[in-house]
């Protein structure tokens, strides 16, 4: 029996898987180097479940308030965790305003959030802290609150989106006819504070309202529903 013919050009067919492979790494960490490394760490949290945060300052405290806090976020690379012991550190004046509200709704701690997210930062209120029940008028305590968001705004360049959020419990008809109307007249009511009363440029801001239809957990709680309860300040990316 003959023996089959070795191919003298074989190797050519491995050297050029090499090559491919070789140009295919090189192309990726030419990719990387040049995305915004934030945005590429967000999607590395996302793809391994994690969930999205700020910059964790509570160790050091280099933060004072709201507005310096907005910047370093800006500056830095990272995607990091705030400990939210010091959330009323940033969002409320060191005077009686944190005891008035605190007196009037509670923990504070636990009726604020921030987040960073794919939108941007994401201050998030419990209804309670800003409004009274099943009402859109403003509650004067929260007034300091949404003065220290003013200072942040005017120290940065990025867009404004306030979006309000209800559970899924009917709203009383006699004064808005569904929750959407609720949660688009609360964030209407920021909104009209931080033109009319702080006077902030209109063209920076945007403003809605999702009723029940965005939750941040399921409506089968009462502890569930004050959550999903909520208005959101959301700095957006530049």
């Amino acid at each position: 029996m003959e023996e089959e013919k070795t191919n003298p050009n074989a190797w050519m067919i491995t050297f050029s898987d090499l090559i491919m492979l070789l140009l295919t790494f090189f192309v990726m960490i030419l990719t990387m180097s040049s995305m915004d490394k934030k945005k590429l760490q967000e999607a590395f949290i996302k793809i391994g479940g994690e969930a999205a945060g700020i910059l964790e300052l509570t160790s050091s405290r280099s933060v004072a308030n709201l507005n310096k806090f907005m910047k370093k976020h800006r500056e830095t690379d990272s995607m990091l965790v705030i400990d939210h012991n010091i959330i009323t550190d940033l969002l409320i004046p060191t005077d009686d305003s944190e005891n008035n509200l605190e007196e009037a709704v509670g923990n504070l701690e636990k009726l604020i959030d921030i987040i960073d997210d794919e939108r941007g930062i994401v201050i998030s209120f419990q209804d309670n802290i800003l409004f009274y029940p099943g009402s859109a008028k403003l509650r004067k305590e929260a007034f300091p609150v949404l003065d220290s968001i003013t200072t942040a705004i005017i120290g940065c360049l990025n867009d404004i989106v306030i979006m309000g959020h209800t559970d899924n419990t009917p709203t009383n008809a006699t004064k808005y006819k569904s929750n959407w109307e609720l949660s688009s007249n609360r964030g209407l009511a920021v909104l009209e504070y931080f033109l009319k009363v702080k006077e902030l440029p209109p063209y920076r801001f945007s403003v809605g309202g999702y009723g029940a239809a965005r939750p941040k957990h399921p409506n089968n709680t009462p502890e569930n529903r004050a959550l999903n309860r909520r208005v959101e300040i959301i700095f957006k990316y530049i």
